[in-house]
């Protein structure tokens, strides 16, 4: 659920007329900040926790204890004086300084030698609410200045409590001062403007933080809409990662069917492949022209089975659960490979993921891109940004959301039948990944929380291809398929990070399915906290 900052204080007002006070919420909410904390940083370090006078400065408050409790020795940055604090703010604040020493330390203004010699793990901003807006004024000018100049210096992880300082919790709009976050710890649910495309770079990784309070509010008074992937949405109303029965076999676990790869690039299709089984399927078939063959063939993990076939067509004849087509087939095709490739696309009946150079092929003509009327099943296709603007020319000029909207809008056809899968799902690639499809006659938007800048480097596409592909075969809707791989593809990368077996610059798109289990896992058993 996403919700403007106006809906956000009703929903607030409705949780206290239920019983619900300020303060059982700021509770709440700062022992979800500490563990959403320790999430992203596992090992304790130094917590520089900057908080102003509002609740969201009690909310920093109440992290700072529960992490200080957990080993993480954290400094308190006043930048207000205590006569200031709001009464809640200061309770919270006496309660901190009451407690064994836990090694706190209190500082009026940053000691920027300290700072330096003793540089910080993580930070806490905790200046602002969603009531800011843009053009800060001091001191919460300087201070979200600071926060700013330390995660540039000293690396440091900015954690923006509920929304980043200076953003506005409608539109996104932001200013020159505007805190940059590592990662927003939206309390209670998505604020509107965090999901601006122009907020991306100041909300960094959008992390939701379930209160049951206000959970209850929302449940009685919000209809469905727009939704961030989360565990708890991965989880309700249908969990997507179900226990598997003891006497299942590889059958059910579906036949998964990729056409990808040629010569000079071989590597998308070996890495699809190897996705897809890391993702569960029972049974993956990569076909491959026979000049590829010889190359691919010794590529690929020796659970797949490799194929070379003289006609694309021959996969029709394969009694498979779901296919993928496109990674790495090239910009040459010839002639009958086209041919061949629209008519797969659009006789196959079963479920189908349509990637990369399958995605340029139906962009190379209206009459190719017409056969996405015509497919005999339902269709994910998984564009980044080029081959959406290649796809739909008229993106360039629209939002991330609009995009995906306007286009499933011009592709709408047919409706599907109650309880039938959607047609057509659309997985618009990026730093906050964008998935949509029709239902009930309406466009069903979903948000991707997870992810690093770390994944901007090649072959995440193919990666998250074979994963999409497999979770399909093992009976998801695509849509369901769509928010499930990118999640899981997202919090591998996340994963691998956090745990310091890669950074940022290190990763590669093959570290991604080693760390699907870690993920797999986290949704199974109630873990991660966003």
């Amino acid at each position: 659920m996403i919700v403007t900052c106006d809906g956000m204080r009703e929903l607030e007002e409705k949780a206290f007329a239920a019983g619900a006070t300020a303060e059982s919420l700021m509770d709440e909410a700062g022992k979800a900040i500490a563990a959403a904390v320790e999430q992203f940083c596992p090992a304790p370090g130094l917590c520089r926790v900057v908080f102003g006078k509002g609740h969201n400065g009690g909310d920093a408050l109440v992290a700072a204890r529960h992490l200080a409790e957990a080993g993480w020795r954290v400094v308190l940055e006043e930048v207000f004086p205590r006569e200031k604090l709001a009464p809640l703010t200061a309770k919270k604040l006496e309660e901190l300084l009451a407690l064994p020493a836990y090694g706190l330390q209190v500082e009026k203004t940053p000691d920027h030698a300290a700072v330096h010699s003793h540089s910080p793990k993580a930070i806490l901003d905790g200046l602002l609410g969603i009531g800011a807006k843009p053009g800060l004024r001091e001191p919460i000018r300087s201070a979200a200045a600071e926060i700013n100049r330390l995660r540039h210096e000293s690396g440091a992880m900015v954690f923006a409590l509920d929304i980043p300082t200076g953003l506005d919790g409608d539109t996104g709009e932001s200013g020159p001062d505007t805190v940059r976050a590592d990662v927003t710890l939206a309390v209670g649910f998505a604020k509107q403007g965090e999901l601006a495309d122009s907020a991306i770079d100041h909300v960094g990784r959008l992390a939701v933080l379930s209160l049951p309070e206000l959970d209850a509010a929302a449940a009685a008074s919000i209809p469905a809409g727009d939704q961030v992937a989360t565990p708890a949405t991965l989880r309700k109303p249908r969990n997507l990662v179900q226990p598997r029965r003891f006497s299942v076999h590889k059958g059910d676990c579906g036949r998964v069917g990729i056409i990808a790869g040629s010569r000079g690039l071989t590597g998308a299709a070996v890495m699809a492949a190897d996705a897809a089984v890391r993702a569960g399927a029972g049974l993956v078939s990569l076909f491959v022209t026979p000049d590829a063959y010889p190359a691919i063939a010794p590529a690929v993990r020796p659970e797949v089975m490799t194929s070379p076939v003289e006609s694309y067509r021959d996969v029709l004849d394969r009694p498979f659960d779901v296919l993928a087509i496109g990674p790495g087939l090239g910009p040459n095709a010839r002639h009958q490979d086209a041919e061949d490739l629209l008519a797969v696309i659009a006789a196959f009946a079963g479920p189908m993921v349509i990637d990369a150079d399958a995605l340029n092929l139906l962009s190379a003509s209206p009459e190719n891109l017409e056969t996405l009327r015509r497919c005999a099943g339902p269709r994910l296709l998984t564009p980044h940004p080029g081959e959406m603007r290649r796809l739909f020319p008229e993106s360039g000029a629209l939002s991330r959301r609009e995009t995906v909207v306007q286009f499933l809008d011009r592709f709408r056809s047919e409706e599907p039948e109650p309880g039938k899968a959607p047609l057509l799902t659309l997985l618009l690639k990026g730093a906050r990944t964008v998935i949509g499809w029709r239902e009930e006659g309406t466009v069903r938007i979903s948000y991707n929380s997870t992810g690093s800048p770390g994944m901007a480097t090649g072959g995440m596409g193919d990666v998250l291809t074979g994963t999409c592909a497999a979770l399909a075969g093992q009976k998801l809707a695509l849509p369901d398929a769509a928010r499930l791989g990118a999640w899981l593809c997202g919090r591998a990368a996340e994963i691998a990070i956090t745990h310091g077996w890669q950074s940022v610059e290190s990763l590669c798109a093959t570290d991604l399915p080693d760390f699907f289990g870690s993920a797999f896992n986290e949704l199974r058993g109630g873990a991660p906290v966003s």
